[in-house]
């Protein structure tokens, strides 16, 4: 569990974050949407202890990483996976390559089981077959699955995963979403999501915090959106016609006492 207590941060002399306050839970997708400008980003890179904030807490299960030294910041990041926007894999190395060297860097296992580690979360993300294959000849969705691989190699307790369908076809989106789902429950692991796209809101979004110039506009499940009467959010999420549309169906059906989710 990741909690977030009163975050302020400001660049310049201008206000970014404004008493940010949210719990991500742990073995749930917790996203964090807003528009562009909205302080997702810099949110997110105060939690990895990129950035400073001037006032608040950022707690990784009682350890506040706003006070940590370097040290102990360094044996709190080999707890944290990463998935990048563009997947941020090394051209030059094979799949299997890609997945070894978070391995190399971080561990002093032996070859062969550093080996059978990369095989076991290449078979988990369905690429057992990719792991000689270079990073130019697999698909856009091939390299979010790797990249997946490698987040997840380390057994990390805490997993960031920034825009992870950017690029990706509706289909193969949906894969994304899934796979991301099945090993945050799988493995028990606090996952944060930064996204713009609203299908992943609607089917993966366990607990969601809505960002609005800086703030916490909203908080809640993507259930509770539906029912939400928070004008900001309306518009960020049922923006389209078709996504309107859609919201109006899912009330008369959970009105109906049905579950669609």
């Amino acid at each position: 569990m990741i909690e977030i207590n009163n975050i302020q941060k400001s660049f310049e002399g201008r206000g970014i974050l404004n008493n940010v306050s949210a719990v991500m839970e742990t073995g749930k997708c917790n996203l964090i949407i807003g528009a562009s400008g909205s302080g997702k980003t810099v949110l997110t890179k105060c939690m990895v202890g990129l950035f400073q904030p001037e006032t608040g807490t950022i707690e990784y299960d009682g350890a506040d990483i706003v006070t940590m030294d370097k040290k102990e910041r360094k044996i709190l990041r080999q707890k944290i996976g990463m998935l990048f926007q563009g997947s941020a894999l090394f051209d030059s190395m094979t799949v299997e390559e890609n997945i070894l060297f978070p391995l190399n860097m971080f561990t002093n296992l032996r070859y062969a089981e550093k080996k059978k580690r990369a095989a076991q979360v290449l078979d988990r993300v369905n690429l057992t077959e990719a792991h000689k294959r270079y990073p130019s000849e697999i698909s856009g969705g091939m390299k979010k699955r790797v990249g997946i691989a490698r987040s997840i190699v380390l057994n990390p307790q805490y997993l960031f995963c920034d825009e992870p369908n950017s690029g990706l076809d509706p289909q193969t989106s949906l894969v994304i979403d899934k796979l991301i789902k099945e090993i945050t429950e799988e493995y028990n692991i606090t996952t944060i999501v930064i996204t713009h796209d609203m299908n992943s809101v609607m089917e993966i979004g366990d607990h969601i915090v809505y960002l609005h110039q800086g703030k916490k506009q909203w908080e809640g499940t993507n259930k509770d959106i539906i029912f939400s009467k928070d004008e900001l959010l309306n518009n960020f999420i049922f923006a389209s016609e078709f996504l309107q549309d859609a919201k109006e169906m899912r009330m008369i059906e959970a009105a109906k006492g049905k579950t669609i989710y």
